[in-house]
């Protein structure tokens, strides 16, 4: 509860909606009566910002006195969906805003909807981002997250004729009301140019890099406030701009266009979140962006660190930078560049100050996500730091041949520079050098980190890898998307269950045994359930069935998450049930959703493949009632909090050995989803506290998998004939069935599936075919099924976000934390 609310409901109400009516006159500019839904929504938003405000204040005053060690969270993505009701359940102030809006006739679910979702991420790396902000200002960790204000985020997905069309995302058509714009904060940010040698008559000789051009970075603060008031954070992200908006003396030359060139260049590395990077051009874009960020992010925290104590040598004791995935890693060289060059500390207490500060979050497995600049690329756009980055490879290696290691290979693969493809610098190896912790993000993913893309490296340091297995918030992704379930969560376990879901949640145990819960639990669902079937009517104007299994996989469409799999089944299904009506068959809504990268052609033929499915079977009558295949475009946050409530199955079902961790999975077993999953990424960690059995596991092991590889056991022709229904689902796809106006589009889908499977899509179908089977054969018993739902729920305290961040904060960053309190108690 708030503050007001604690001593007088209904005096905060008034308060509220006065202060509504106030933004919406001198803020907005407008009149209850003339007032459009986003004019309402932003007269809300600006009302719960000044109270967030408030909090703010106190939060930095107090963290100034206390001097307290700051976490840096450097992000590439942040993708944190809209904001609107996230920072109303924060502030306590839900219900007072809910009533406030409906006395002046205006429904907050409807102004909701209006705000758009910041897609400033791609998927899961960035939703992580999201929810540890959250979860840091709830802990009250001192923490500033840092990435790029985008001006256009991901792409917002089309679907035409089934396939996908990018179309630009524009989130800041009306503006932001929840940023705070700091045109005083900008740092000047270098690119290209030359560097030169500088004699000394009072030290060595220091290198000089002169920018052949440089860009200014603009600070767009958001505050991040956490659960029931706690602490509140700051989101800075930068805006590119040019040095001089408008060169004039070009312009009155009559050169209109040239005089803004420098223009259209700055603002064109925050203009879009992850450009195509198939060409050089966007190659080079990228790079621009990770160091543009990177290095206004570095000149900001350490202007504050010296404006606080003055000196930089206590850096590691007053900072902790954490660089989430690769993107950020040239942080190492940045840190060591302002710090020798600007700084003029000496080498190796610079390393030694660098190595100290920085912690790395490795995320994926995959060797083309363990990015590597080109070193042409790298020595014309950033010339210093290629000269550091070869120094901190040349001590390193001597270092190493000074302990007397000389295995020529292990040398080799350890270096800075990969010499087998064109000389390139690889990132990860850099971050992992230039880190004090690395960490993975299931324990699976962090086994696999020590033994496959950091093996050499963790033989040299033993010591830096751990594990850090991701959570989710709670607050969002329960509390707030499913509000049924959480009103049965607290009348069943008390007020305070939320607090301490770890350990409370295990309360739901014995109620799994109790019919009444079970039907109250299963109607909570069905509730979510008809939300869906509404808006995908809406969206698409196809019917649902409510009381059929819905079946979901959504997440960005790549390969190795293998929709394709899902796909076969899909087929196979509909094979099976027009072959064999009279079979007792589970009905099913299968729904897809999710994004192709913009360049990932196999990935956009995917989604072509499941619309066409779904256009054939949907208008099959001899399935009406069975079957039904919904693929929703444009998936974000906001679609997601629809459907994960809404969902009975939760397809996780990547190759094993390649899902870092994932979120979703966790997202969807919270909500009482049941799980058909590979032993991959956190799903082995989540079958261990929920129990296998009451999972859907299927399919090779992670070890199994890379043995096949070994083995070159990845031509599936023997496999496929072995397998009347993998045969039969691929026949249907490869002879045009789905696809009557071009027959042999998919023809190189099915042939690269049968000559080179290497995400085991053929290999692991059989056992993916008996595992829904079995989900078949547990829908119609109701009763088990329920017993089971209730219980994925129960077991997954463990999951929040609040645990993991707690883990980083102990272990990592060495910084104090507070676990969430109980709810303040209304006065009297």
């Amino acid at each position: 509860m708030s503050r007001e609310a604690s001593a007088d409901p209904d005096a905060a109400v008034q308060a509220f909606k006065e202060n509504i009516l106030l933004k919406l006159k001198y803020a907005v500019g407008k009149s209850p009566g003339n007032a459009f839904g986003h004019d309402w929504f932003e007269a809300v938003a600006l009302a719960a910002r000044d109270q967030i405000a408030d909090r703010w204040e106190e939060s930095s005053e107090t963290v100034d006195r206390s001097q307290a060690k700051r976490v840096y969270y450097l992000s590439l993505e942040f993708l944190m969906g809209r904001l609107l009701i996230d920072n109303l359940c924060n502030l306590g102030v839900l219900d007072i805003a809910r009533q406030a809006l409906r006395e002046l006739g205006v429904d907050l679910d409807d102004i909701r909807q209006v705000e758009p979702d910041a897609a400033l991420g791609n998927g899961g790396l960035g939703r992580l981002a999201a929810c540890f902000m959250e979860s840091m200002a709830t802990l009250d960790v001192v923490a500033h997250g840092y990435g790029i204000r985008y001006e256009h985020g991901l792409f917002r997905q089309v679907i035409a004729d089934g396939w996908q069309q990018e179309h630009t995302e524009t989130w800041l058509d009306f503006g932001n009301p929840w940023e705070f714009e700091r045109p005083e904060v900008s740092y000047r940010i270098g690119f290209g140019g030359s560097v030169s040698t500088q004699e000394s008559s009072e030290g060595p000789p220091r290198q000089v890099w002169t920018p052949g051009e440089t860009f200014r970075s603009i600070a767009y603060d958001t505050p991040v406030i956490g659960w029931r008031r706690a602490s509140v954070n700051t989101l800075r992200l930068w805006r590119s701009r040019a040095e001089e908006d408008l060169q004039l003396d070009r312009f009155n030359a009559g050169d209109h266009f040239g005089a803004v060139a420098d223009v259209v260049k700055a603002e064109s590395i925050s203009r879009v979140l992850y450009p195509a990077d198939s060409t050089e051009a966007g190659q080079e874009l990228r790079l621009r962006q990770e160091y543009f960020f990177v290095s206004a992010s570095l000149q900001d925290l350490l202007k504050r660190h010296l404006d606080e104590y003055g000196d930089l040598l206590n850096l590691p004791e007053k900072a902790a930078i954490q660089l989430n995935d690769t993107h950020p890693s040239i942080a190492v060289a940045e840190l060591m560049r302002l710090l020798v060059d600007v700084h003029q500390i000496e080498w190796f207490i610079a390393w030694r100050l660098t190595v100290g500060t920085l912690s790395y979050t490795n995320h994926t497995l995959l060797p083309e996500a363990l990015e590597s600049w080109p070193v042409s690329l790298m020595e014309r756009l950033l010339p210093r730091h290629m000269q550091i980055i070869y120094l901190i490879n040349a001590f390193h290696i001597d270092s190493l041949r000074a302990q007397d290691i000389h295995d020529f290979a292990l040398l080799r693969s350890v270096s800075l520079i990969e010499e087998d493809h064109g000389r390139r610098v690889r990132m990860g190896n850099l971050a992992f050098l230039g880190s004090n912790s690395i960490n993975g993000v299931s324990a699976l993913h962090t086994e696999l980190m020590r033994h496959t893309v950091f093996r050499d490296l963790h033989r040299l340091y033993p010591e830096r890898i751990n594990s850090k297995t991701n959570g989710i918030t709670f607050r969002r992704w329960l509390y707030q998307v499913n509000p049924a379930l959480t009103g049965l969560l607290t009348q069943s376990l008390g007020e305070d269950w939320q607090v301490a879901p770890e350990t409370t949640l295990q309360g739901l145990e014995p109620l799994a045994e109790q019919a009444g819960f079970r039907k109250q639990f299963a109607e909570c669902r069905q509730r979510n359930k008809v939300a869906l079937v509404r808006l995908v009517q809406e969206r698409l104007s196809i019917s649902l069935d409510s009381q059929a299994i819905f079946d979901v996989q959504v997440k960005r469409i790549h390969e190795y998450k293998r929709q394709l799999l899902n796909l076969l089944h899909t087929v196979a299904l509909y094979q099976a049930m027009r072959n064999d009506p009279a079979t007792n068959w589970a009905p099913r809504v299968k729904i897809f959703a999710g994004k192709a990268a913009a360049s990932y052609h196999q990935a956009k033929l995917i989604i072509k493949l499941a619309n066409d499915i779904s256009r054939t079977i949907n208008s099959d009558p001899t399935v009406r009632g069975l079957l039904k295949v919904v693929f929703l475009p444009n998936y974000n946050v906001s679609l997601a909090e629809t459907i994960i409530p809404a969902a009975d199955l939760s397809e996780q079902i990547s190759t094993a050995g390649l899902e870092a961790s994932g979120t979703s999975n966790m997202k969807f077993a919270l909500n009482g989803a049941l799980t058909i999953g590979t032993l991959d990424g956190a799903n082995v960690e989540m079958s261990q506290l929920i129990g296998s059995d009451n999972m859907f596991i299927f399919g090779m092991t992670a070890d199994e998998v890379e043995s096949r590889r070994r083995a070159g056991e990845l031509e599936m022709t023997s496999v496929v004939e072995g397998s009347e229904r993998l045969a039969g689902a691929i026949e249907a796809i490869r002879a045009g069935v789905f696809s009557p106006d071009d027959p042999q589009r998919y023809a190189n889908l099915i042939d690269g599936l049968l000559g080179y499977d290497r995400y085991m899509v053929c290999a692991d179908f059989d056992a993916y075919w008996k595992a829904q089977r079995r989900v078949d054969a547990l829908w119609h018993k109701p009763t088990q099924w329920w017993r089971t739902a209730v219980l994925n729920t129960a077991r997954m305290g463990w999951f929040s976000s609040d645990r993991t961040i707690s883990e980083y904060a102990s272990d990592i960053w060495h910084v104090p934390f507070t676990l969430p309190r109980p709810a303040q108690k209304p006065a009297g």
